[in-house]
């Protein structure tokens, strides 16, 4: 780790670390992990890209909602496999990664097609809309545009914290809700933060496309889900008892 950051000599990869030190003790230890669960989740993605990508072809909204709808259940699943593992890591459980993806699948599987539909139309409603704003011959007003952003921001804290606790526990969707928005009102500004990351994290990936298509395989999804819920980990672990939780069980 010397190459590009100074040798920390405190650094003992045997015990738990603390801050950017502990950002390298998971790297370390499940990146290739990550990297092969990433890989499933971009193939259960792809029915939900290729469905947003016939409807900005043919510039149909008819053809928008059912396949977003369809490719998000197909998506559901695939995804909650990864925010799994990434908790899974966080709080250092021991089990392989391939029987702790298998578990997720079948914990996680009915109850992520809903949120997994909700989520693909809402992907697929933000695609065609950002495809009217370059496809207008009047470009938007910056109030339209800034409406826009501010809603993906929502979109985007929302989802995130609603998936990291459905795959934690066995909740309503109500309970869900409500410790969504009280931890956002708690945890106001680092939630912003987290958001605006990952909209910029996104937002170059579009901008460098097709290029940065070749980075999809090794970092895409799960590196940038891990980097703000690693952010997010305190907070989270303050607020739910998550580690207290799963010790007692």
């Amino acid at each position: 780790m010397g190459m590009f950051i100074p040798e920390d000599k405190f650094y003992d990869e045997t015990k738990r670390q603390v801050g950017f030190n502990r950002y390298k003790q998971l790297i370390s230890r499940h990146w290739a992990d990550w990297m092969k669960i990433n890989a499933l989740t971009i193939l259960g993605a792809l029915p939900l890209i290729l469905g947003i990508l016939l409807a900005i072809n043919t510039s149909s909204i008819l053809v928008l909602f059912p396949c977003s709808l369809l490719g998000g259940l197909i998506y559901g699943p695939f995804l909650s496999g990864l925010y799994d593992s990434i908790l899974r890591a966080l709080r250092d459980d021991p089990m392989p990664w391939w029987s702790s993806y298998k578990k997720s699948w079948r914990q996680n599987f009915r109850c992520s097609l809903i949120p997994g539909a909700i989520l693909g139309v809402t992907m697929g409603v933000f695609s065609f809309t950002g495809m009217l704003f370059w496809w207008a011959e009047v470009m938007p007003s910056l109030g339209t545009v800034l409406m826009t952003l501010f809603s993906l921001l929502l979109v985007t804290i929302f989802f995130q914290l609603y998936w990291i606790q459905m795959v934690l526990f066995q909740q309503t969707a109500v309970i869900r809700l409500r410790n969504t928005i009280l931890f956002c009102i708690q945890h106001c500004w680092k939630v912003i933060g987290v958001g605006i990351l990952q909209i910029l994290y996104w937002g170059v990936y579009l901008l460098f496309a097709p290029w940065t298509l070749l980075l999809l395989p090794i970092i895409g999804i799960w590196y940038i889900l891990f980097v703000t819920i690693h952010i997010l980990y305190p907070a989270l672990d303050s607020a739910f008892q998550i580690e207290e939780q799963f010790a007692q069980q």
